[in-house]
């Protein structure tokens, strides 16, 4: 911060101990430093706090940009599925419409399964079977006996 060299500083000394005197010289050394290492402190506590200040104001910035880029997110699939809901129901109207033969085929698009619309059975598929296994204990069967003629009844 300040530049001064040794030599500088040995000329301080002798005029401090030539005017201060050498019986209060050693006193006002310590006064001295303690005030100096009293600067510092408060000198990084400044820096400190302009430091988190920087840092708040950064992370109010980065929480803005993020904010913004949430919502044009959000917009971007809200469009989305609009577009997706509106193509879905044109094709399901346009289905049931009965419309003319297809010419490719010569077929009715009704007799035609659609490749972008396939129904899905209801009946549950053999690879899903689950297999209940219980250990028989009396008290059980007591109580869900009991929640059974509780949850069955007409």
């Amino acid at each position: 911060m300040f530049d001064i060299g040794f030599s500088e500083l040995m000329l301080i000394a002798v005029i401090a101990l030539v005017v201060i005197g050498p019986e209060r010289l050693p006193k006002v050394a310590r006064t001295a430093g303690h005030l100096l290492g009293k600067l510092q402190r408060y000198v990084a506590q400044v820096k400190a706090e302009l430091g988190e200040e920087l840092d708040i104001g950064e992370l109010h910035k980065v929480k803005s940009q993020f904010q913004e880029a949430a919502q044009n997110w959000q917009k971007a699939i809200t469009t989305e599925i609009g577009k997706t809901e509106q193509t879905l129901n044109e094709a399901v109207s346009g289905r049931e419409g009965g419309a003319a033969h297809s010419p490719a085929t010569g077929t009715p698009p009704a007799d035609r399964p659609s490749p972008e619309l396939e129904l899905v059975s209801a009946e549950p598929s053999p690879q899903l079977e689950l297999e209940l296994v219980t250990e028989h204990n009396p008290s059980a069967d007591k109580a869900g006996t009991a929640a059974a003629d509780h949850f069955h009844r007409p």
